[in-house]
């Protein structure tokens, strides 16, 4: 039997590799204490749960779902669109239901990409954005991302004749793995730039609410409020919790919506309607969860930062995401796999390796701030033991 080439390149996966470590120290008897998944530990909100509680006895919701199926969602997430950044969304045209944000930006490069074109990925980035522009046979050019430049791209440092090539750029900004976030004025330069050369601009966007500063991130629709080339990726497990139940959206250019559309009425239909209930009773209910959330991982980071800092390790204060970007110490600087593997082993703390989310990542291991701040002080005190000889001689 023979698999398809498109696959060859998604074979090679450091996560896989992290997993069978996690799973080799517990069988040792290793106590895990797992930092390397953003997967949020707080719970759905109980009027959500009641929501889809509710609709497990409705037989109506027991069926597949079509579009038409999806309009209360659709409506739902264009209001709080509007309300949350003063942009006018259509739902009918501009608005698609995903199951999860991570299956639309992984199907959106079926929508855009002819084989051989590129797709323009921010180096480091989310792993799922290069999977799905290799199974559409497209290519890819990375955009390294610098601290110097506040982790975002140079777009004058794409070839040419790469941007001949190039059909679709994808940025998601507050940004995992790097915690950067972005302002109005780098979303205007990014439209401005994909609208010269006919780029698609995809924003993925799961961490919207997630933000430290008091107020909501930037949305990449406040650059393009005609949404002549953007959509934007929706998802509601952070802001809401809700990552097991795999439902977010698509909002944005129309065209652009409907031919993710057409992808996906052949691949799937739509999510569970009471899981749409749930999803549109956290988009119009209170949102005091939201505030409690942010409050929650605002307290973690400050715990863990202060912790790091206490033992000799200086990592930056996200203003975003539920995150630390960390530069390793000497001697471990371009050994970020390597760290973690021998991390996780000899402690049971499992950390992201930076090289994970692409080549410029290397050096810097993802911490995800997903534990009470006294499993995180006590993870960094393992790691404090971790380092040769003390905490005090390799930093």
């Amino acid at each position: 039997m023979q698999i398809a080439q498109r696959m060859r390149p998604l074979q090679a996966n450091v996560f896989a590799d992290m997993d069978r470590a996690k799973a080799a120290a517990r069988a040792a008897g290793k106590s895990i204490v797992d930092l390397s998944l953003g997967s949020s530990d707080l719970p759905t909100p109980p009027h959500v749960l009641e929501a889809i509680a509710a609709a497990l006895h409705d037989p109506s919701t027991h069926g597949y779902c079509l579009f038409s199926g999806t309009q209360a969602f659709r409506e739902a997430a264009a209001r709080w669109y509007t309300d949350k950044f003063d942009v006018a969304v259509n739902p009918e045209t501009e608005v698609l239901l995903l199951i999860g944000s991570q299956e639309g930006t992984a199907h959106l490069p079926l929508a855009i990409l002819n084989p051989g074109d590129f797709a323009l990925l921010m180096d480091p980035g989310y792993p799922s954005h290069v999977g799905g522009v290799y199974l559409a046979n497209g290519q890819i050019y990375p955009m390294p991302l610098h601290p110097e430049d506040g982790f975002l791209p140079r777009f004058a440092d794409i070839p040419p004749a790469v941007l001949e090539q190039s059909r679709l750029m994808v940025l998601s900004y507050p940004h995992n793995p790097t915690t950067a976030t972005a302002s109005l004025e780098f979303w205007r330069e990014a439209v401005a730039f994909c609208q010269r050369h006919n780029l698609v601009l995809a924003h993925d966007f799961p961490y919207a609410d997630l933000t430290f500063t008091g107020k909501p991130a930037i949305s990449a629709l406040q650059a393009d409020p005609e949404k002549t080339c953007t959509v934007e990726f929706f998802t509601m497990s952070k802001s809401y919790n809700m990552g097991g139940f795999r439902v977010g959206y698509a909002i944005g250019n129309a065209e652009i919506v409907n031919a993710l559309r057409q992808v996906k009425a052949n691949v799937d239909f739509n999510q569970y309607p009471g899981i749409q209930r749930g999803a549109i009773a956290a988009l119009t209910g209170p949102q005091d969860t939201v505030h409690n959330m942010v409050a929650t991982f605002r307290q973690r980071r400050d715990t863990a930062v202060a912790a790091l800092n206490r033992i000799g390790w200086a990592v930056p204060k996200p203003e975003a995401t539920m995150y630390l970007w960390a530069k390793l110490p000497d001697p471990w600087g371009e050994r970020s796999k390597e760290f973690c593997l021998r991390l996780v082993e000899q402690t049971g703390v499992a950390l992201a390796p930076g090289v994970g989310f692409g080549k410029a990542g290397e050096g810097y291991v993802r911490i995800a701030l997903v534990h009470p701040p006294d499993v995180l002080e006590g993870a960094i005190a393992r790691i404090a033991e971790f380092l040769p000889n003390s905490a005090s001689k390799i930093f």
